[in-house]
């Protein structure tokens, strides 16, 4: 039975950028020229839990992403592996968002889409690491939800799946439609093919504004969250060395072994 599928990727800043170069200023964090966007490692790994069910079964894979100004060659990845469709909920009105507000405008734009089996979200996106967005969506729509998984088969109209648990996973079998979220266990997603790039470059995505969803700009991004943040720092971090000083080693560990014993360690 060929499957309806989409698949929420984020455009996130490189997480493998290194720390230093992420800059905090008036509770927003701007990044050097040279870190450059790409697809959330996560949601790489629902794309590709997604392609492994399309080359079993068949099926449509369409690809939902929001944000504003999303570079076309980054999020084109998504068409570029296999995906069919690649539809972007692109607006200066979706930026700023919080969990709530982006789960509810994709939640509103795959009620519009109107036909699906499964919904692929990463476990967490790699910026802000919340891991409520693809729940969420789930609650909106009112269709059940697995978490990390790690391995997502579909037969006989249900979805089998393998959900990671502290102390090893746990089999899951759900009626479709379900949302998933999926885990780094199930694998990296593949390199595209130079026909799925070439093909991908001549394939435009689908626009839509908050209004083509049906929604009001001030229900959406930084206007429709509902949490507040307070206070976004960089901590700091500080570290005291003291060196214990014997005249042999026996003093200096009776002297360290007191010292422990002041600190309350001992």
């Amino acid at each position: 039975m060929p499957i309806n599928m989409i698949v929420c990727c984020k455009q996130v800043p490189d997480p493998e950028a290194p720390p230093a170069v992420f800059k905090v200023a008036g509770n927003k964090m701007t990044l050097p020229a040279d870190v450059k966007p790409v697809i959330s490692p996560y949601d790489e790994n629902a794309l590709e839990a997604a392609l492994r069910i399309k080359e079993k079964t068949g099926g449509k894979i369409t690809a939902l992403s929001l944000g504003n100004k999303l570079v076309r060659d980054v999020i084109k990845k998504s068409l570029a592996v296999g995906a069919d469709e690649l539809i972007l909920l692109e607006d200066e009105a979706f930026e700023e968002s919080d969990s709530w507000s982006t789960a509810y405008a994709l939640a509103t734009a795959i009620k519009k889409i109107g036909q699906y089996d499964l919904i692929f979200c990463g476990r967490q996106a790699a910026d802000w690491d919340a891991g409520q967005t693809g729940l969420g969506i789930a609650e909106i729509l009112g269709i059940p939800a697995v978490s990390v998984a790690r391995k997502v088969e579909v037969t006989d109209g249900k979805v089998r799946i393998e959900q990671v648990i502290p102390d090893g996973y746990e089999i899951v079998e759900v009626a479709l439609p379900t949302l998933i979220t999926v885990t780094s266990e199930l694998g990296d997603l593949r390199y595209a093919a130079l026909k799925g790039i070439m093909a991908a470059a001549k394939k435009q995505p689908t626009v839509w504004k908050p209004a083509d969803i049906g929604l009001e700009p001030s229900q959406v991004g930084a206007a429709g969250r509902h949490s507040k943040l307070n206070k976004l720092f960089q901590p700091v971090k500080e570290a005291k060395c003291e060196i214990i000083e014997g005249d042999s080693p026996e003093e200096a560990g009776a002297n360290l072994a007191v010292k422990l014993r002041e600190a309350k360690l001992l």
